[in-house]
């Protein structure tokens, strides 16, 4: 396969890669606004409830008892969770789409040293320089600087993004922080009931016949990793079944 038909099978397989990842971005939004609304729901009630109890003197201004309950903080906690696992899939998008930058780049200097050897070998053999050749050579490598300058400024731009990412994922233990070196194989396999890539934090059902096996924690409404055995509710229902036989 040349270079050029291996760099078309890559980049054909790019608008459908984007468009899942995308997608993953729509869903875990939708998430986080609901989770955002029901927190914030909670808040106002327990701000009000503590300040009816203060007015009847069951609790004072100083108490320890002047804080938001479990509940409350365990929905802040999965709100900075799906924002964590919103930045890193980000971040993946934007080296996937990067890397293929890269490969185009490689690609358009790999053709302009192939063309002159061409232009080398036509002057040996005519023996006059080709003027007309050599200004359009010219004209090609001038778009191939300018091409770099713009990709550099697409780095700059996005430097404080990728930053404010790598700190997002730091405050979790760097738990859904994502790096992509290489493009992301379109086989890539997918797991959970949403049929998707690995990404964020996942449990694994204890059952070893399992046809799933791996399940993104929002997707089977866990906030933290499970104490004990786990399993997911297709084999408990499977599991069910067998004791009522």
């Amino acid at each position: 396969m040349s270079i050029s038909d291996e760099f078309q099978a890559n980049i054909e397989a790019l608008p459908n890669i984007l468009q899942r990842k995308y997608a993953l971005l729509r869903d875990l939004d939708k998430s986080l606004q609901e989770i955002q609304r029901q927190n914030e729901q909670r808040c106002e009630q327990e701000i009000d409830d503590m300040k009816r109890s203060i007015k009847s003197g069951s609790i004072t201004p100083n108490s320890s008892l002047l804080k938001f309950s479990d509940d409350a903080l365990d929905e802040q906690k999965h709100a900075i969770r799906i924002a964590d696992e919103k930045v890193a899939l980000a971040v993946q998008a934007y080296d996937l789409v990067d890397t293929h930058i890269q490969q185009l780049d490689q690609y358009l200097k790999k053709f302009d040293e192939d063309l002159g050897l061409a232009e080398r070998d036509s002057m040996a053999t005519i023996g006059s320089p080709p003027t007309v050749d050599n200004n359009v050579k010219a004209g090609r490598s001038g778009e191939t600087s300018n091409r770099g300058r713009k990709k550099t400024r697409l780095a700059t731009a996005s430097a404080a993004g990728s930053a404010s990412a790598t700190a997002a994922a730091s405050t979790a233990g760097n738990s859904t922080s994502m790096e992509l070196d290489l493009p992301v194989d379109p086989n890539e396999p997918t797991y959970c009931f949403c049929n998707q890539v690995s990404y964020g934090e996942m449990v694994a059902c204890d059952n070893p016949d399992c046809k799933i096996e791996w399940f993104h924690y929002g997707c089977v409404g866990l906030k933290e990793q499970p104490k004990g055995k786990w399993y997911c509710s297709d084999c408990v229902g499977t599991q069910r079944r067998r004791k009522t036989r």
